[in-house]
């Protein structure tokens, strides 16, 4: 990997990728770019369920998927397999969550929530004082109440129970809600043109768009573009200016993904815009960098 600067010690984070990656297409750009960024140091990959049978399985392969197409090896760790009240067990991904949080580092600790929130809220049931001990970043909820739900909010409806959990647990939550999220737009033609020539992941990262823009979960789509809508995760963490926020209530989310107000809720960080030029050119640049016609 050839950059030329240098991110000093200090300055660096340990993270830890909490991914539905086999669920949509947009997962797999974010798993890249954290992967690319000197910034952060990737503790581990954990694969989140998507509220169907055996997707939580499907996500890990899917990281795996990634890992080979980039030639690299991070630890990666098998999450619940299902909503928080239906998976009674502890899974691999929640104690890795719980050791990492526990361990003494100078480097605070970020968990980068890219679907459901069930692995956060599972390690917090376990072990409630790990809250003190992490950031989440959670893209998810259709953010500050009162809301009304626009549509239904994906992430937050495969596991509302989760959501609620995490979001009244006192943990430092920053959330990017769905406004926010999806205004991190792209073209497939740019995709194609300045992302398929990187390496395997590029070929990887415009076929599966492909892909899936074709099957009938896209249909809701408008046909040519995508919002990279886990991105933000990443850049945020990144550099979390990346963005206007300010402290508010968390919101309680209603079964039907509304926000409602919950005044005795602890107050979060929600992000109300993101810089999408960013957000994008920052992982092209570096993708660029790391595979740039090299398939």
């Amino acid at each position: 990997m050839a950059f030329e600067f240098d991110v000093p010690d200090y300055k660096k984070i340990r993270v830890i990728v909490d991914t539905d990656a086999a669920c949509e297409a947009d997962d797999p750009f974010a798993i890249a770019h954290a992967l690319l960024s000197p910034k952060l140091i990737v503790k581990g990959i954990i694969a989140e369920h998507f509220k169907v049978p055996g997707s939580m399985e499907k996500s890990y392969d899917e990281i795996m998927t990634i890992l080979d197409a980039m030639d690299l090896e991070v630890p990666v760790y098998h999450g619940q397999k299902g909503p928080l009240g239906q998976d009674t067990e502890v899974s691999e991904a929640v104690s890795f969550i719980i050791d990492e949080a526990k361990r003494e580092d100078d480097k605070p600790l970020f968990i980068l929530c890219q679907g459901a929130i069930t692995n956060v809220a599972k390690a917090l049931q376990v072990e409630p004082q790990i809250k003190d001990k992490i950031t989440v970043i959670w893209i998810g909820t259709h953010g500050e109440a009162p809301c009304t739900a626009p549509f239904t909010e994906f992430n937050s409806v495969n596991d509302i129970e989760a959501a609620n959990f995490v979001l009244q647990s006192g943990a430092n939550i920053w959330l990017v809600p769905s406004h926010v999220y999806i205004t991190v737009n792209i073209g497939l033609s740019e995709i194609q043109r300045r992302i398929s020539p990187c390496g395997r992941i590029g070929q990887h990262l415009f076929n599966n768009m492909v892909d899936y823009n074709n099957s009938e979960g896209a249909g809701w789509t408008q046909g040519e573009s995508w919002s990279l809508g886990d991105s933000p995760a990443i850049a945020i963490a990144i550099n979390p200016g990346c963005g206007h926020y300010h402290e508010a209530v968390a919101p309680l989310v209603l079964d039907d993904t509304s926000s409602a107000v919950k005044e005795d809720n602890p107050r979060i960080r929600i992000y109300t815009d993101v810089d999408s030029r960013y957000i994008l050119e920052d992982f092209i640049a570096k993708l660029e960098i790391a595979y740039g016609n090299n398939r």
